[in-house]
């Protein structure tokens, strides 16, 4: 068996693109293995543009808390590709990742696959061979020509809120990409959709009258809200008292409320009030307002008495709900806000940066070792552009070192941007990878 990573990196080169968008060559791989999809566990599908990660996290601690043996799995990885599948609740090692991988790879026999294909069905292979109560599967890219959409009829389908992202590939308008994700909803299986805006909400409730999929929506059929230190779900039978989210933000509150109505939608009487309370109270989802407290990153930025923060959204939308968050924190507290930046070039650097501007932050951006990363120079320039107080920096410690010598009261330094660089910034130090 060769290494993990020189087979990765074969894999790699099996499709001339990283992204095409198909179910064709995903169907017959999954047939040349004896069709490990359709001997999954009740899987739980979801979508979306932003908080479909968030809302997994929050799906599996819940479930775990329940008592049952969860398979997970999401993408990208942040340092380690084992974190894209977890088995029963632990991530895959890298010896049963590799026998894997190289078990889809022989079955492929050479025929063209993307790298996301040939990884999804190594999953699928996993998954089948693992026993466990349930599956959690996030979309790659869109839905309906995602590679994770050759799966039978699910338990459930979930939709996180969409916006505009990844346009080269699903399409310029909310219209579009909300038809896109709307792909996975299925006959006669029940749809349970994050708040969504008017546009979004009308795609894919066609969709889902075409194709017989009940829906049920946050917003109009359940809720959720921040009340006196505690999170209050409203449902169409039921008022829960239950702890404020483990993620912060208050983005994070219609996540949580995703995965609860998803969860209850399950029906599985070991899926108690007792068992959403612990999962909230529990959730662990690195990059996402994760507090970084370990690593050479956190020590130098507690020497100079600030604290360290790290967030991986990089569209608009997830700038908004970043500079909520970090506005909130500012009240709370008072410490200025610096921003470390950096963001693939495809994205909206503008509308990123325009989200933010009225947190008045000063931003360094930085580059990483992505082949598509913006270059910091002209990411400053985008930043300079909305109004921001913005310099490129040669590194995040370059940028990090700058942030603490600015005087005045110790910064709250955030590094944000692509998950590139959030995973960049946990792999300095094994105390930072994520488990």
């Amino acid at each position: 068996m060769s290494s993990l990573p020189a087979t990765l990196d074969r894999l790699q080169r099996l499709h001339p693109k990283k992204i095409d968008l198909s179910l064709g060559r995903m169907e017959r791989l999954c047939a040349a293995l004896g069709h490990p999809e359709r001997r999954l566990p009740p899987v739980v599908h979801v979508a979306g543009t932003n908080g479909k990660g968030s809302t997994v996290a929050f799906l599996r601690a819940i479930a775990e808390a329940a008592g049952l043996a969860v398979h997970v799995y999401t993408s990208p990885h942040l340092v380690r590709f084992n974190e894209r599948i977890r088995l029963a609740g632990r991530l895959i090692d890298d010896d049963a990742l590799a026998e894997a991988l190289e078990r889809v790879e022989r079955a492929n026999a050479g025929e063209p696959v993307t790298f996301f294909e040939i990884t999804t069905a190594a999953a699928f292979a996993a998954f089948a061979e693992t026993p466990a109560d349930l599956c959690l599967l996030e979309v790659g890219l869109g839905g309906l020509l995602d590679a994770t959409n050759v799966i039978p009829p699910p338990a459930l389908s979930v939709i996180a809120p969409v916006d505009l992202d990844h346009r080269e590939f699903l399409g310029d308008t909310v219209e579009q990409i909300a038809a896109e994700k709307a792909g996975i909803l299925k006959p006669d299986v029940s749809g349970v959709i994050g708040r969504q805006s008017e546009a979004a909400l009308g795609v894919i409730e066609a969709r889902a009258d075409a194709s017989g999929s009940p829906l049920t929506v946050l917003g109009r059929d359940f809720d959720a809200w921040a009340e006196a230190g505690r999170m209050a779900f409203q449902g169409a039978d039921r008022l829960l008292d239950l702890p404020i989210p483990a993620l912060p933000g208050p983005h994070q509150i219609d996540n949580a409320a995703l995965a609860v109505a998803a969860a209850l939608a399950l029906n599985d009487p070991r899926i108690d009030e007792p068992a959403l309370a612990a999962g909230l109270a529990s959730t662990v989802w690195p990059a996402r307002m994760q507090r970084l407290t370990a690593g050479p990153l956190a020590d130098r930025a507690a020497a100079g008495g600030a604290d360290l923060w790290l967030d991986g959204g990089h569209n608009p939308h997830a700038a908004h709900a970043l500079a909520d968050t970090l506005a909130r924190l500012a009240a709370r507290d008072g410490r200025p806000t610096v921003l470390i930046a950096g963001l693939l070039a495809n994205k909206d650097h503008a509308g990123f940066f325009a989200a933010l501007k009225d947190l008045d932050p000063t931003v360094f951006t930085v580059g990483f070792a992505a082949d598509s990363a913006a270059p910091a120079a002209d990411l400053a320039r985008a930043a300079a552009a909305e109004g921001l107080d913005a310099r490129p920096a040669a590194s995040v410690e370059e940028a990090l070192d700058a942030a603490l010598a600015r005087g005045g009261p110790p910064p709250r330094v955030v590094i944000c941007g692509s998950l590139y660089l959030a995973g960049e910034a946990l792999a300095r130090s094994p105390l930072t990878w994520p488990a």
